[in-house]
């Protein structure tokens, strides 16, 4: 039976094609393509005596273990799972880890039902494949622009106000400080590279000549960006935002007190206004050897008192100490060190103008 295949991978990334991933919830778990749907067709612990079968006594004994594991009971309520995923996104397509026999069974039992859809040639591995080795032509082709800036320059929102950028941190989901934890958990590994490679080539496909990241070093948080594309990245050009010390501030506090506390709020509830005080406490305390001693009791004292009085405006006194005596330094050395050529300084709306100039040019 010739059920279709397709190796056409970059529609599958400029179309953000809905995907049927059939591996066990730990494979899944591990990294997947976005925009797709684990309904596994074994589950973990199938999958686990399957391959110590497959193992000890070859891939005829594995297949009649999985008929029995896989019964006709089981298999229907598969089915039923399948359709009703398949109605929602009538323009998926299926893959499991090699494009193989679990792929194969599953599109073979949808088209019995009536249901045909294509599968991944070469599965998962072969489309990380693709994904990582364009990603990284891709980078090593474009010239990339770097926002630099002190903490709380509003980086963020200026790569958001441009067509040809990647928020690296909005896909790491973390803001890359000591403090950038956010509610929701960071994403796996490979879930945050295929994001990445997604964004890169969408990026490619609109026709840029630039690429606009904002400055970042190797990890984010507990993720990292991966080596070939982070040097690639930094084979690019630094221009530096100038946001005044009271923009910071408020920047900063509408980000991490003002913003933080509504989100908590809603995530937490009743509790979310203590949990964003340990959080911060938290995020404190992991600097507490880079403060010193002493800012450190200080910032940790002004925290808990204007925590304790309720009157959230009066955090911006520890932001503005933080920001003036522990980022500030820190940031102005590191710009000292770096060798990536400076293109351009200025603040947010010269910057902005700027850099839409240069977009200007990619499509001349």
């Amino acid at each position: 039976m010739n059920l279709p295949l397709t190796d056409d991978f970059l529609s599958i990334v400029l179309e953000n094609r809905p995907l049927l991933d059939v591996r066990a919830p730990i494979e899944f778990g591990l990294g997947a393509f976005p925009h797709s749907k684990n309904i596994a067709i074994l589950d973990d612990e199938q999958r686990r005596q399957i391959g110590i079968c497959y193992k000890n006594n070859g891939n005829e004994a594995a297949m009649k273990l999985g008929q029995k594991l896989v019964n006709a009971e089981v298999q229907a309520k598969l089915l039923a799972e399948w359709k009703a995923y398949i109605e929602e996104s009538p323009d998926t397509y299926l893959y499991c880890f090699r494009g193989g026999q679990r792929s194969g069974i599953t599109q073979n039992w949808l088209h019995e039902a009536g249901i045909t859809i294509p599968r991944l040639k070469g599965g998962y591995k072969a489309f990380r494949r693709f994904l990582t080795e364009q990603a990284e032509k891709i980078t090593a082709q474009t010239n990339t622009i770097i926002i630099g800036g002190r903490t709380g320059s509003g980086k963020t929102l200026l790569l958001h106000k441009l067509d040809n950028a990647i928020d690296l941190e909005g896909l790491a989901k973390h803001r890359g400080s000591s403090f950038g934890k956010l509610i929701s958990s960071q994403p796996a590994q490979i879930d945050f590279e295929h994001a990445l490679y997604y964004k890169i080539l969408q990026h490619k496909a609109r026709g840029h000549r630039h690429l606009v990241i904002e400055h970042e070093s190797h990890n984010i948080g507990g993720l990292y960006i991966p080596k070939p594309i982070f040097d690639n990245f930094h084979q690019g050009a630094l221009v530096v935002l100038h946001t005044s010390l009271q923009e910071r501030v408020e920047i900063t506090y509408e980000e991490y007190v003002s913003s933080a506390l509504k989100e908590y709020a809603f995530s937490f509830k009743e509790r979310g206004r203590v949990q964003w005080y340990e959080d911060v406490s938290a995020g404190l305390d992991r600097i507490q050897k880079r403060l010193g001693s002493e800012r450190y009791l200080k910032i940790k004292a002004l925290l808990a008192q204007h925590f304790e009085s309720g009157h959230d405006e009066e955090h911006r006194e520890w932001i503005e100490i933080l920001l003036r005596e522990y980022y500030d330094p820190m940031y102005d050395y590191q710009l000292q060190k770096s060798e990536l050529p400076r293109l351009f300084e200025g603040d947010a709306k010269e910057l902005l103008d700027f850099m839409k100039s240069e977009n200007r040019k990619d499509k001349t």
